[in-house]
C-alpha cells in the first residue's frame, strides 16, 4: 500500500514546475548569464506549444461538431476571467475581497487556465510590477516581444533577478497563510487535469457525444486561447496603445486591448493605480472583468471594492496631457523666450530704427517686424508709424483688440528687450 506522504505522479509534476521557476532565481553571476547558452525547457514547451499545435492539426481527422465549437468561448472566458479577476485582481492585488466560496470556485477555474498555481503565478507577477522594465522583470518588454510575450518561460536559464532568490523579491505571505491557496498548490496538477481538460471532454461528451472533441477543442485549444490572452497583457499590452496616465515605464492601453483581454487590456491605468479593482475606470471601458467582481458585489460574494481617489487619477491624467502638450510645444517656434533676450538700451533702439531697422517696442519687448509690414491686415501705414516707437496702447486695443493668433505670431518676432531704467514704458 502506497504510504500517505508518499510523491504521486503529480506531486513531482508539481514540483517539477516549481523547481524550473526557482532555478532561474538562484544566486547566479550575472556576468555568465549572458553568455551561458539558453537551454530549452521541454516539457513547457511541449505544453505551451506542442499541445495546441497538435489540437490545431487535429481538425483536419477529428469531426467538428458544432455544439462543440460554441461551448469553446465559454470554457475560454470563465477560465480568463478566473485568472483576471481571482489570480490578478484578488490575489495579486488584493484589490478586493472574495467570500470563500467564490475564493473555491476561483482557485478550481483558474487552475484550469494552465497557467500555474495562484502561488507560481502572483509570485511572478508581484515581481514584475516591482521590476518592471528592468532586467528584473520576469517578462520585461525590453527584451522584446518574444521574450514578454512567452519566451521567458520557454528557457531553463530565464528568470528575475539574475543572482537574487525570488523569495527575498516579493511578499507572498499572504498568499502562503490562505488555506484555499495553499490546497490548490498542493493540488495544482490534479485540478489543472480535471478542469482544463477532463471537465470539458465529459460536459461535452454526455451533452452530444463528442468526447474527443471536448478534450481538443473546448480542453486543449481554448485552454491555449486563455494562456495566449494572458501573455498579451506581458507583451501587447506593453508594446502597442495610448499612455494616459503616466509614461515613464512601458505599459499601454486600448479599447481594442481592452476588449480582447477583457479588461486586462487597460495596463498603463493599472500599472499606475494597480489596488483599484478596475482596470478601465471609466463606465464605457470595455473591463468585463471589473463589471464581473462589481456584479459579485451586489450578491455579497465580493466585497469592499477598492478604488484609487478620483482627485489622484484625475491629477495624474492631467499631468500626462501637460507632459504631452509640452512635448507637442517643443516642434514649435514660440519666439526667443523673454529670459534669454538681450537687453538693448531705449537710446539703441531708437536709433537703430533711425538707420532702416523696423524695430518697435510692445510691452517691453523689441520686435523686428521687417518680414510682417507689408503683410499686415489693417495696412502698412499703421504698422510703418509705429516703427521707433512704444506701440503697445495701440497693440492691446488702443487701435483693434489683436487676437491671440497675433499675439503668438508676434511672439516670433522678438529680438531684444528694453532695458527697464532708460525708459518709462
Amino acid at each position: 500500500m502506497q504510504r500517505c506522504d508518499a510523491e504521486t505522479p503529480a506531486k513531482q509534476t508539481l514540483k517539477q514546475w516549481d523547481r524550473s521557476f526557482m532555478k532561474a532565481h538562484q544566486p547566479a553571476n550575472r556576468a555568465s548569464d549572458t553568455t551561458k547558452p539558453r537551454s530549452l525547457n521541454w516539457p513547457i514547451v511541449f505544453f505551451l506549444i506542442g499541445i495546441p499545435v497538435g489540437a490545431i492539426l487535429s481538425l483536419l481527422w477529428v469531426p467538428v461538431y458544432k455544439e462543440t465549437i460554441l461551448m469553446m468561448p465559454a470554457w475560454m472566458v470563465f477560465r480568463t476571467l478566473a485568472i483576471t479577476g481571482g489570480y490578478h485582481r484578488l490575489w495579486s492585488h488584493r484589490a478586493y475581497t472574495a467570500s470563500s466560496p467564490l475564493k473555491l470556485f476561483l482557485a478550481i477555474i483558474g487552475a484550469g487556465a494552465g497557467q500555474g498555481s495562484i502561488i507560481f503565478w502572483c509570485r511572478g507577477h508581484r515581481a514584475h510590477h516591482r521590476y518592471v522594465d528592468t532586467d528584473d522583470d520576469p517578462y520585461s518588454i525590453k527584451k522584446g516581444f518574444f521574450h514578454a510575450h512567452i519566451g521567458w518561460m520557454l528557457y531553463e536559464n530565464e528568470g528575475i533577478p539574475y543572482g537574487v532568490p525570488i523569495n527575498r523579491q516579493v511578499d507572498i505571505s499572504d498568499l502562503k497563510s490562505d488555506p484555499i491557496v495553499r490546497w490548490q498548490h498542493r493540488n495544482y496538477v490534479i485540478l489543472f487535469l480535471l478542469v482544463g481538460y477532463i471537465a470539458p471532454s465529459l460536459v461535452c461528451g454526455l451533452h452530444h457525444g463528442d468526447y474527443l472533441g471536448g478534450f481538443l477543442y473546448t480542453g486543449c485549444l481554448a485552454v491555449a486561447l486563455a494562456q495566449q490572452g494572458t501573455f498579451c497583457v506581458n507583451s501587447v499590452a506593453h508594446w502597442v496603445g495610448d499612455q494616459p496616465y503616466a509614461s515613464e515605464k512601458s505599459p499601454r492601453q486600448s479599447h481594442l486591448a481592452g476588449l480582447l483581454m477583457l479588461g486586462e487590456g487597460y495596463h498603463n491605468f493599472h500599472h499606475e493605480f494597480p489596488i483599484d479593482y478596475r482596470n478601465g475606470p471609466q463606465w464605457y471601458d470595455l473591463d468585463m472583468t471589473k463589471w464581473m467582481i462589481w456584479t459579485l458585489s451586489q450578491f455579497g460574494l465580493a466585497s469592499k471594492l477598492r478604488r484609487f481617489p478620483r482627485n489622484e487619477i484625475e491629477k495624474g491624467r492631467i499631468q500626462r496631457k501637460w507632459e504631452v502638450l509640452s512635448t507637442e510645444g517643443e516642434t514649435v517656434d514660440w519666439g526667443v523666450p523673454l529670459e534669454k533676450l538681450p537687453i538693448m538700451e531705449w537710446e539703441e533702439f531708437q536709433q537703430q530704427a533711425r538707420t532702416g531697422c523696423n524695430f518697435i517696442v510692445i510691452k517691453g519687448v523689441v520686435h523686428d517686424v521687417s518680414a510682417f509690414v507689408t503683410e499686415h491686415p489693417g495696412g502698412t501705414a499703421l504698422i510703418t508709424g509705429a516703427i521707433g516707437k512704444d506701440a503697445t496702447d495701440m497693440f492691446e486695443g488702443g487701435v483693434y483688440p489683436h487676437s491671440g493668433a497675433a499675439v503668438n505670431l508676434l511672439d516670433t518676432m522678438r529680438v531684444a528687450a528694453i532695458a527697464p531704467t532708460t525708459k518709462s514704458i
